[in-house]
């Protein structure tokens, strides 16, 4: 095979660019105070579902582990959940956090075998009640946008999720509390 003189002088442009072009790169991100509060996750978690079908109804309860790690250098938390939605019935999901410097918020995706599609969420901390809150909207079971509220509380080796949703009457009403205890 031959290779012409202009096919290689090609290449050696190419070449000489990304090494100058990787000099002249910003430096790479590196976790910050903020990612702190995502290491606070890290590890195995057992959790207790609670889903409420209607107000007023009794919440369906179900167990199920949440695995948390970090990812990309420190900067997101990678989350993988498996359990039982009910009896019979196994629920997975999976979501990623990062924190979002342009928007000083953390920002949150999260897929799961009863959605169709990727929700996309925002939270913020609030240290003195060691709380995140925030929103996530994406689809729900039937393929319709839901957005929800969701409240994590932080404790000694524990924490408590609480997600509300717009209910029939247009208030909002609690439909989910995972009460979570690391192993």
């Amino acid at each position: 095979m031959k290779v012409s003189k202009s096919a290689l002088g090609a290449v050696a442009v190419v070449v000489m660019a990304a090494g100058v072009a990787a000099q002249d790169m910003p430096p790479l991100p590196k976790p910050g105070p903020e990612h702190e509060i995502l290491k606070m996750d890290v590890g195995t978690w057992d959790a207790t579902v609670e889903a409420m079908a209607a107000p007023g109804a009794p919440p369906m309860t179900s167990k199920g582990v949440e695995v948390n790690t970090l990812g990309c250098s420190g900067l997101c938390l990678i989350t993988d959940f498996k359990g039982d939605l009910m009896p019979g019935v196994p629920f997975h999901g999976h979501g990623t956090v990062a924190w979002d410097p342009a928007k000083k918020k953390y920002v949150l995706s999260w897929t799961d075998s009863m959605s169709t599609g990727l929700a996309r969420g925002e939270m913020t901390w609030d240290a003195a009640a060691k709380k995140l809150s925030g929103w996530t909207e994406g689809p729900d079971a039937t393929g319709q946008v839901m957005k929800t509220r969701s409240v994590v509380e932080y404790g000694t080796g524990t924490r408590v999720m609480t997600a509300y949703v717009a209910g029939p009457d247009g208030k909002e009403m609690q439909v989910l509390k995972i009460s979570y205890k690391k192993r």
